[in-house]
């Protein structure tokens, strides 16, 4: 069994790991998170010692192993997986949050789900890993919560929640990212700043913006950085610093995802002085 690591955060509520998993038999030992493994090959055969079956695979299909609880099976050919372990805690906050008790935070044993909403998250989740994590924590941390959220909605309607941000919210959070677009944001720190939960917080951000957080932090960034490098007199390391991103290669990467241009081509654009 080979296995990709994200790389370790302290106090991270939501860790990824790419696993190709050999032919052959093999334990899943007691765990203290819960996993949530999506597989990520063709068709596989494998027998589940615990439920004494077979079952086959196909890719997209996910098994939710709750925190404390071992399996095992036998797999007949290798296979890919993403494995995302979370963490209990995060599962009673956001349960806490959304009214629930902790007893509604249990996650149970699942065996071949379906659900393109949890495929989705765990496929950003690896790409984000895979690009050197250059997102940052306010990713990851979206990502948790809309996990855990999902989990604790599984065989339920979607409820259309009727609290929503207050334009004072809104604009003090809006505010708050302004000011400190050059420092680390998590989704803790601006839900503490909005003065509501951080499952609220994601969810009616993206209902107010259009935008997820992740997505409107980051936006806001490549543009402060494209206005500081059209003034042409700070260097593209100074720019990146400034805007919050980790070195000039990440920046680089994100202008040219977000507006088609990197440091470089607005540079070359500038007329001579």
């Amino acid at each position: 069994m080979r296995s990709q690591f994200a790389p370790a955060q302290s106090l991270s509520d939501v860790t990824m790991a790419s696993r190709h998993i050999e032919a052959g038999v093999h334990r899943l030992p007691r765990a203290p998170h819960h996993r949530i493994m999506v597989h990520a090959s063709a068709a596989t055969r494998s027998y589940c010692s615990e439920v004494r079956r077979y079952f086959v695979r196909r890719a997209g299909d996910i098994d939710l192993v709750p925190a404390g609880q071992e399996g095992g099976f036998e797999a007949e050919t290798p296979f890919d997986t993403i494995e995302i372990a979370l963490q209990p805690a995060l599962m009673e906050r956001v349960a806490a949050e959304l009214g629930g008790k902790a007893p509604g935070s249990r996650l149970d044993t699942r065996h071949l789900l379906r659900d393109q909403r949890i495929e989705h998250l765990a496929r950003a989740l690896e790409s984000d890993f895979n690009a050197n994590s250059p997102s940052g924590s306010l990713f990851a941390d979206s990502i948790g919560t809309a996990l855990a959220v999902r989990l604790l909605g599984l065989g339920e309607p979607d409820i259309d929640r009727t609290t929503r941000l207050s334009d004072i919210q809104l604009k003090r959070v809006l505010a708050h990212i302004e000011a400190a677009l050059h420092e680390p944001l998590s989704i803790q720190r601006l839900s503490r700043v909005a003065g509501a939960s951080s499952s609220h917080l994601r969810t009616w951000f993206k209902v107010a913006t259009g935008f997820t957080l992740h997505r409107y932090v980051l936006r806001r960034r490549v543009e402060r950085a494209r206005d500081l490098l059209q003034r042409g007199d700070l260097s593209t390391s100074e720019v990146a610093e400034l805007t919050g991103f980790a070195h000039q290669s990440h920046l680089a990467h994100w202008m040219r995802r977000e507006i088609g241009q990197t440091p470089r081509d607005l540079r070359r654009a500038q007329p001579p002085k």
